[in-house]
């Protein structure tokens, strides 16, 4: 892989911490500051097009990533986007040929200490280089097929389902 297009649409990952009533908003797309701090070893670009927590996401949100996705040139495409409507939207995308296409997000800010997201980051890059066109989810560890996978939001974390 010499290029990843990076598309971000906001969520967990994204979030800073805003005022003293614990509120959060979601802030600048924090994964180029996270790849050039790492030294990434292949050219990539970031496109923000929401941010969004992905409980406000709506048919048109998930159209506009669709959209973007089908418009850019190159194979490897990593989706930023929060947790509890991922699997939605990576089910969306399915049918997007000649792509691999890999979604990830946070369970934590990534500007906290102890945050999933450079793991979930490292997870995606590695996955969207090495796997067929298609689509996928890598959370937790582990790559998931979007047909066979949910949130489980009491155990906070995601999990295999029938579909």
């Amino acid at each position: 892989m010499q290029h990843l297009t990076i598309v971000t649409t906001g969520g967990t990952i994204d979030k800073i911490y805003f005022d003293d009533k614990s509120d959060y908003k979601i802030g600048a797309p924090q994964i180029g500051e996270i790849l050039g701090q790492l030294g990434v070893a292949f050219q990539f670009d970031v496109i923000p097009i929401l941010r969004k927590d992905s409980l406000h996401m709506a048919a048109e949100d998930r159209a506009l990533v669709r959209s973007t996705i089908e418009a850019q040139p190159h194979r490897h495409v990593l989706v930023t986007h929060g947790t509890d409507t991922m699997v939605e939207t990576a089910r969306e995308l399915a049918h997007i040929k000649g792509k691999v296409i890999v979604l990830t997000g946070a369970l934590n800010p990534a500007r906290f200490q102890g945050s999933d997201a450079v793991f979930n980051i490292g997870c995606a890059v590695a996955a969207v280089q090495t796997l067929p066109d298609g689509v996928y989810i890598t959370m937790n560890g582990r790559v998931w097929d979007p047909a066979k996978v949910r949130k489980n939001r009491d155990a906070n974390r995601f999990e295999e389902s029938n579909g």
